[in-house]
């Protein structure tokens, strides 16, 4: 008998048939409790939210005391900062680390009023002509993680909203921040990027490897809720002394700088 060798990289596929079917569990529900036993008041987050894994912004801001922890956010996992980027209020939840958290985290910004939502994570360099550290707009991720399938069918990329993608370029343009655009590969193990693996998400393409954008993007595209994700690419996988340099304070100030711009592109839609 010939057994045919499973690929580097499987896509996620569940055997799940009822993504039209509501959930029983609802972020709101949940936020509800956590208010009444944290005795919290209501509130609402900022129409513009960023997801930070790293934590790099929000240490950086609350550092410098320009950042307030958010009174109202109920969620039991995280706390909500507030700052403001050229007169645009941003609420910023740090170290969402992975797809599963990720999502979670989205899943309760947007039952708080979030209206957009932006990530930035960090990510290992895939394509070898990227200049480190540098930032990628994520137009395509290659699904590597299990959270995407609970929200769509298999596939093996998931695409962002095109015209989302274009809003965010048009601010980025505005601005002159120069990104890269291009598709990553979402992992829920990073431990176990293989030399096939990595071989294998080259050849489809792909710039970076990451562990969250697939899942947000199923999430967006499942829910109908704008998300756009930035790779800030910082790293060679830990393969060369000194890697995982971001530039000056973390490349906070830089991270913010793109988030905000491509959340201006978005909200200068008419």
């Amino acid at each position: 008998m010939t057994i045919t060798p499973a690929p580097a990289i499987v896509p996620a596929a569940r055997a799940r048939t009822d993504f039209d079917e509501p959930s029983i569990f609802l972020p709101q529900n949940l936020l509800r409790e956590a208010r009444r036993q944290r005795g919290l008041p209501a509130g609402r987050v900022p129409a513009v939210c960023l997801l930070d894994p790293d934590g790099d912004m929000v240490r950086h801001l609350v550092s410098e005391d320009r950042a307030d922890r958010s009174a109202s956010w109920a969620c039991y996992h995280t706390e909500l900062w507030e700052t403001e980027r050229d007169d645009l209020r941003i609420g910023i939840v740090g170290r969402a680390v992975g797809a599963p958290f990720a999502v979670l985290v989205a899943e309760q910004l947007f039952a708080s009023g979030c209206e957009l939502l932006v990530s930035m994570t960090s990510a290992g360099q895939i394509a070898p002509d990227l200049q480190l550290p540098c930032f990628i707009l994520i137009d395509q991720a290659l699904r590597g993680e299990g959270t995407s399938a609970n929200y769509l069918p298999p596939s093996e990329f998931i695409d962002a909203d095109p015209d989302i993608i274009e809003r965010a370029s048009r601010g980025l343009a505005q601005h002159a921040i120069a990104t890269r655009r291009g598709a990553t590969w979402t992992t829920d193990a990073p431990f176990r990027e293989t030399r096939a693996a990595l071989a294998a998400a080259a050849s489809a393409g792909v710039l970076a490897v990451e562990m969250e954008a697939a899942a947000l993007y199923a999430f967006g595209q499942a829910r109908n809720r704008p998300v756009v994700c930035f790779a800030h690419v910082t790293n060679q996988m830990a393969q060369v002394d000194g890697d995982f340099e971001k530039g000056p304070v973390d490349g906070a100030e830089a991270s913010l700088a793109v988030a905000a711009a491509a959340a201006r592109g978005w909200l200068e839609r008419s």
